[in-house]
């Protein structure tokens, strides 16, 4: 048997100092940790290496169940890779044990809270954004072309004058901002949608 952690932050910018203390003393010796979104699973390949490596009677040792799935859904499909191989997990922050049946029901309860929580946040985000925008107020990073620049720089860009970068440089924008100018220009259906996402 064997414990086996598990570390995980959202962005460069956050460290895993904390988590990694804690699972040094529960007695990790091996530790995978990694610096992405928690949104999807493929973007985990550290996640997807320390499942692997897994076997009978080893046990994964997290931080916070949030650390390693960020939905009820996802917390379940690892429990179920879990069990398949004959491996268990533990929260060190939380009383987790899936090596009997009430253990895996306080993960299956703290997983559909963790979830709900999430959902509350973001309703409260997208009644906000609703609210800002009744009052005349357009969530979002302020742009950084006026509407005629903008225009000026889609009819370029359409007429095949120039390439994004020389779009940027003339402008005085990023590359970024002068592709999204293009897009909104192009696709603005699409934009909205991925706007609201």
């Amino acid at each position: 048997m064997a414990f086996i952690g598990y570390a995980r932050v959202s962005t460069q910018d956050q460290d895993t100092a904390l988590q990694l203390d804690a699972l040094g003393k529960a007695g990790c010796k091996t530790i995978f940790q990694e610096k992405a979104s928690g949104s999807t699973r493929r973007g985990r390949q550290e996640l997807a290496r320390c499942l692997s490596s897994l076997g009978r009677g080893d046990v994964l040792v997290v931080y916070k169940i949030d650390r390693i799935a960020r939905s009820l859904f996802d917390l379940l499909e690892i429990l179920r890779q879990l069990e398949g191989v004959g491996a268990t997990i533990k929260s060190v922050t939380e009383p987790l044990d899936t090596t009997n049946s009430m253990g895996v029901f306080v993960v299956q309860i703290l997983g559909a809270v963790a979830q709900l929580e999430r959902s509350m946040i973001r309703e409260r985000s997208i009644a906000g954004q609703i609210a800002a925008r009744a009052r005349g107020r357009v969530p979002g990073r302020v742009r950084s072309l006026t509407l005629e620049a903008e225009r000026a720089l889609v009819q370029e860009y359409q007429k095949g004058e120039a390439t994004y970068k020389a779009l940027s440089l003339k402008y005085g924008v990023s590359e970024s901002a002068a592709k999204r100018a293009v897009y909104r220009a192009t696709k603005p259906g699409d934009y909205l949608k991925r706007s609201r996402c």
